[in-house]
């Protein structure tokens, strides 16, 4: 392992804080609409130590020695001790009156050193939060005592040193954060692109220009949809789409004798094989995710071989969420649980199609406003039987497939170069902190005041230390 700058040097958190406690317990009383600032676990987050104050509770705090004790002073380290611990942030200038609950600690850095400088290093995941984490103990909840803190072993640098570092990891992680934050919002992007292709797959916007070049096929749908006009089964589609298109209710587009079923209410226990059978949670992105599939027993599967299932059938949730699916090869003789209707697709719609007219936001739009149920939203058959289907002709309906699985096929492209780019990018920040406490982020200046000279310096004007607090392990607090 590298060794750091001789300039350096390696000591603990007793020699750097001035002052180590937990927050206040049983505050929750003294919650008000306006009064003090009240930083709780929630206004801490990983790879940055600027304190999240979108979400603020605020306090009206009761009088005495308690409430005095856990004030926030600017430039004070914060370091989470239960629940998520390891998160650390820096109080900045200007916070005014605020103060910590029992689950955050606070570490107040002697005066003349850089607190964004150990901040950062408290923040760093090869650094100061391994070693925190390594001492982070407690029975059933794990938790960091204020001793974990004041013996943490912690790399001093130079006084100007420690300044370099801090500003240069303040610019650098402000332009990954920025860059996070940047890819973040690409991931919307691209369900409102899917969205979009869905709904003018469905509504022939996304074949105008086909049927244009194919005025035959049109001319024979067209025909077709006025022969089927006084099918009272049939209505028009909105009059902006194109002849030859036609809404029909999903009981008409399965086959004939194959009724729009849900699946095994009771699968009983658990079984390393058997039948497996498609639950809603095994809907994954438009495909069945055949690894994640349970089993049930023959017996049980027997009993319910009316809600069986084979190649190109259409599964749609019908409990709590809406996700569509075709069943893909493979999967002949399985079943689905209660949760998930069944819809073998007639002569009337492609598998594929059928699949994409399921999940179009209109269609969407009007399942979800059959739900019944709040904890549990449920469609009922009758619900899913009336379902409207915008219908193109059969020729239309094979461009309608290629062109939407073209365009989704491109965006999950997209969504693969998304994923690696936020991996790549969320490495970023602690690859930093890395390098910035093996010394290797700023140059060294040998003209620089070294570490021990500068501890030695402080130390003549350091106040005494406080008496120590009344609770020594921070994790024995409620």
């Amino acid at each position: 392992m590298k060794l750091r700058p001789a300039s350096w040097l390696p000591v603990t958190g007793n020699q750097v804080f001035t002052f180590v406690t937990s927050g206040s317990r049983g505050w929750a009383q003294h919650y008000a609409q306006s009064g003090a600032s009240f930083i709780r676990v929630g206004n801490l987050d990983h790879d940055t130590i600027a304190l999240d104050l979108n979400d603020v509770q605020c306090v009206q705090p009761p009088v005495g020695a308690e409430g005095e004790r856990t004030r926030l002073q600017a430039h004070d380290v914060l370091v989470s001790i239960t629940a998520e611990v390891g998160m650390v942030g820096l109080v900045p200038p200007g916070l005014g009156e605020a103060y910590i609950n029992q689950h955050i600690a606070l570490a107040r850095p002697v005066p003349g050193l850089e607190p964004r400088f150990l901040a950062w290093y408290l923040a760093s995941e090869a650094d100061g939060k391994r070693s925190l984490l390594s001492s982070s103990r407690g029975g059933t909840k794990s938790g960091l005592g204020l001793d974990d803190i004041r013996q943490v072993e912690i790399p001093l640098a130079p006084l100007a040193e420690q300044q370099r570092i801090a500003d240069k990891l303040d610019a650098v992680v402000a332009r990954v954060d920025a860059c996070r934050d940047r890819l973040a919002r690409v991931a919307p992007l691209l369900k409102r692109f899917k969205q979009s292709v869905l709904d003018a797959a469905v509504s022939g916007r996304l074949t105008a220009d086909w049927r244009k070049a194919h005025p035959m096929v049109s001319r024979h749908a067209q025909l077709a949809a006025k022969a089927n006009a006084g099918d009272n089964t049939t209505k028009e589609i909105d009059p902006e789409n194109p002849e030859g298109w036609r809404v029909l209710r999903a009981e008409e587009v399965v086959q004939s004798g194959a009724n729009i079923v849900y699946g095994i209410v009771q699968p009983g226990p658990k079984l390393a094989a058997g039948v497996p059978y498609v639950q809603t949670t095994d809907i994954v992105n438009g495909r069945v995710q055949v690894d994640t599939l349970s089993f049930t027993s023959p017996e049980i599967a027997g009993d319910y071989q009316r809600s069986s299932i084979r190649t190109g059938d259409v599964l749609l949730g019908i409990i709590r969420a809406t996700k569509v699916a075709v069943v893909p090869e493979g999967l002949q003789g399985a079943n689905i649980s209660r949760s998930v209707a069944r819809l073998r697709p007639g002569n009337e719609v492609m598998s594929r199609y059928l699949a994409i007219a399921l999940q179009s936001p209109n269609v969407q739009q009007w399942l979800r406003a059959q739900h019944r149920g709040m904890d549990m939203p449920v469609l009922n058959l009758a619900q899913v039987r009336q379902a409207p289907i915008p219908v193109a002709p059969r020729d239309e309906q094979t461009e309608v497939v290629r062109r939407v699985d073209s365009l989704f096929a491109f965006a999950d492209r997209l969504e693969a170069r998304l994923a690696k780019a936020q991996a790549a990018a969320d490495r970023l920040t602690p690859a930093l902190l890395a390098k910035a406490f093996r010394g290797e982020l700023v140059p060294q200046d040998p003209t620089d005041e070294p570490a021990a000279v500068l501890l030695q310096r402080l130390a003549t004007s350091r106040p005494a230390p406080a008496t120590k607090t009344r609770r020594p392990r921070a994790d024995q607090a409620g």
